[in-house]
């Protein structure tokens, strides 16, 4: 019998705290999210983990313009900026939970079925774990089957904040699963429950206005952008907060929610949109929800290829990790304490 008395246990050894660019330079190592540890789904120090930021290198519902499957990589490069404690609250998420960069999630270019199936199960693996995901795509239609392996024990309250509404019912005579429908699919699954679900920022041109009829007809508030300028952040805000109540909670943050002029790198912008610093302050003001998961998407490095955009959305996706952190549902029940 081999002799494992005085062998490290691999989990506890684990050490969470990400790398200070005082000690090991920005440019330096192996680019990970925010410098947090690089983890395997079969790692034994997954136990230990709280939340995990995901990649999801996909952009296969796409109807457009694609270059989003190249989001989670750039995203990573430009997150070994971030640095750990956060100016305004103070707070550092890192000391808050254990959270770990899982790697991306298994996807297939040429099929999106079996994208979205094996999206799910990457999903659900984390959830019986007691993991809380935070995802970076990737094109929206990836939500999707997030929300269904989230939404296991029950349909989901959902903040979104995006451009569009991405309730449509289909495209291309009939094709129901593109980045335009992924919240309608999640409604009509029973994966979201549209009376707890607000959609703030929406605006640009439209096809026919079906996708916020169908919206308001189940029960879905948007709030549209001249609704957001002429009450302010903070009342939209506190109203948001009022719709998805206590209950367990989804945050999907599109880039292109925020204007061209702030994010150029994103597949479908749309003009009049919010600044970089009304984007910070509207994920400040999830603080305290109960937060069960939340992804960054349809950030486009082709579109953008300066990095500013990837920039912008890696520093909101440490925003999305503050609130996250904050919230009693992100800790792992199976961590051991220590």
């Amino acid at each position: 019998m081999p002799n494992t008395a005085d062998k490290p246990d691999t989990a506890s050894a684990i050490s969470f705290v990400p790398p200070s660019a005082m000690t090991l330079p920005r440019y330096a190592g192996v680019a990970s999210f925010m410098r947090a540890p690089h983890l395997a789904i079969s790692d034994a120090a997954l136990s230990q983990v709280d939340i995990a930021m995901v990649g999801v290198p996909w952009d296969g519902g796409t109807t457009n313009r694609p270059g989003a499957r190249h989001g989670p990589r750039q995203l990573r490069d430009l997150s070994t900026m971030i640095r750990p404690k956060h100016p305004v609250t103070g707070q550092n998420p890192f000391e808050d939970r254990n959270i770990a960069d899982l790697g991306d999630a298994p996807v297939n270019p040429a099929d999106i079925m079996d994208t979205l199936e094996s999206v799910t199960g990457f999903i659900a693996t984390l959830k019986s774990k007691g993991i809380t995901p935070l995802s970076a795509g990737g094109d929206h239609l990836l939500s999707y089957p997030i929300l269904k392996a989230l939404a296991s024990d029950g349909p989901l309250g959902m903040v979104h904040f995006d451009a569009h509404t991405d309730l449509f019912d289909s495209y291309f005579n009939g094709f129901k699963y593109t980045h335009g429908t992924p919240f309608r699919r999640a409604i009509e699954d029973g994966y979201l429950d549209p009376r707890r679900m607000v959609q703030i920022g929406i605006r640009g041109t439209m096809y026919d206005g079906e996708d916020v009829e169908w919206g308001l007809t189940q029960g879905v508030r948007i709030i549209r952008m001249e609704e957001v300028l002429d009450r302010g952040i903070d009342a939209v805000m506190v109203e948001a907060r009022d719709i998805v109540g206590r209950d367990k909670t989804y945050v999907s943050f599109d880039i292109d929610s925020v204007d061209p002029a702030f994010a150029p790198g994103t597949g479908t912008p749309e003009i009049g949109g919010f600044t970089s610093r009304e984007a910070q302050k509207m994920i400040r003001s999830l603080s305290g929800l109960n937060l069960v998961g939340a992804d960054l998407v349809e950030v486009s490095p082709p579109f953008d290829p300066s990095g500013g955009t990837a920039w912008l959305g890696i520093s909101l996706m440490y925003e999305l990790l503050c609130v996250l952190a904050g919230s009693n549902a992100t800790k792992n029940p199976n961590r051991k304490s220590g």
